[in-house]
């Protein structure tokens, strides 16, 4: 995990300061209104990292300019409720997107899901030397 730290982090003020994160935030900016995709989806697309890792990008995202709201686990869980300013914050957004909630967990998952690999261009995520 210490590789992962000098990685990803600034070593002096701990902020995000690369390439990875930003694709993340690139992938999860196009999930359309009313769809969701998950961590693993955005890991696979991207070819980098785990699910674990999208995770973590989108929790140090700031929630009010990416939606993050919009990326769940593979089960369609809001596991990632308890990052958001209140735990039904999520819930609340994904409501108003049109998603029912119960339990925390998306009904109809597979009707509202989006995998970036079937709507983005990968070549549009690669880094350019």
């Amino acid at each position: 995990m210490v590789f992962f730290v000098k990685l990803y982090f600034s070593k002096n003020n701990n902020t995000v300061n690369n390439s990875y994160f930003q694709k993340v935030y690139r992938v999860t900016e196009a999930i359309p209104f009313g769809k969701v995709t998950n961590y693993g989806a955005i890991a696979d697309f991207l070819a980098l990292g785990s699910a674990r890792m999208v995770g973590w990008a989108l929790n140090k995202c700031g929630h009010m300019t990416i939606p993050a709201h919009r990326v769940v686990n593979r089960k369609g869980e809001l596991s990632g409720r308890n990052q958001f300013p209140s735990p039904t914050m999520m819930q609340e957004l994904l409501e108003q997107e049109g998603l029912t909630i119960v339990d925390h967990k998306i009904q109809n998952f597979a009707n509202h899901f989006w995998h970036p690999g079937e709507h983005l261009v990968q070549a549009d995520y690669d880094d350019k030397e």
